[in-house]
């Protein structure tokens, strides 16, 4: 990779960073592997033994990046590509290891596991049976600084890690990977009525999460 002078892009500048990427930009290289690595190592650890392995993976996985992105064509966003390309590489090295993870055995069929704890709602003999009794807090209210501090977001990211493994798996490829239903659904073996359910469930405990840090106070 050659240094260039020129201004490193905005992440969501996706013709910029494939371009960059193209001329052989190390900066721009540079920047994505700091932003991208932590989360794609937190997702390949899903489908491996270990960490080294799981390391191991993420590195294949910018190789790759390097390797293909003359033949990138932006049918999907530049981070839904970088993040299809761990996961293939992640489950290849989990069926070599036997350490697969059964999302078809783990998806929510026949559990009844609430989303939201029940205490939240009135009970049957109350005026208003099934309503909220202790409401979610309105994210608008609370003050931006508090919503972006890094605490917030460790603890967000703390409470990803106690999810169980389908559920973390999808609010990861969803949320923080981009991915449309359809693709998780695909790259797990999912119906879409099981990643709809395993991606509510995964959200709604993170919510509550979040909410516990903002009653701290």
């Amino acid at each position: 990779m050659q240094r260039a002078a020129a201004t490193t892009p905005a992440l969501t500048e996706d013709s910029a960073i494939v371009a960059a990427l193209r001329r052989g930009d190390e900066a721009v290289f540079t920047t994505l592997v700091n932003a991208y690595s932590t989360s794609l190592l937190r997702l390949a650890q899903d489908f491996v033994r270990t960490r080294a392995v799981a390391e191991e993976v993420v590195q294949e996985t910018w190789l790759a990046v390097l390797n293909g992105i003359d033949r990138f064509e932006g049918r999907s966003t530049f981070k839904t590509w970088l993040y299809r390309i761990l996961v293939n590489k992640a489950k290849t090295r989990g069926v070599r290891e036997a350490r697969t993870i059964p999302f078809s055995a783990l998806a929510p069929d026949g559990d009844d596991e609430p989303a939201v704890p029940e205490d939240r709602f009135r009970g049957p003999d109350d005026q208003w049976p099934g309503h909220w009794a202790s409401p979610p807090v309105p994210l608008d209210t609370i003050p931006e600084q508090r919503l972006l501090a890094r605490e917030a977001r460790g603890r967000i990211a703390e409470a990803l890690e106690t999810l169980p493994d389908s559920q973390r798996v999808v609010v990861m490829l969803r949320d923080i990977a981009g991915w449309e239903s359809e693709e998780v659904c695909e790259a797990l073996g999912l119906t879409e009525g099981n990643q709809r359910v395993l991606l509510h469930r995964g959200r709604a405990k993170l919510r509550a999460a979040f909410e516990r840090y903002l009653e701290e106070d």
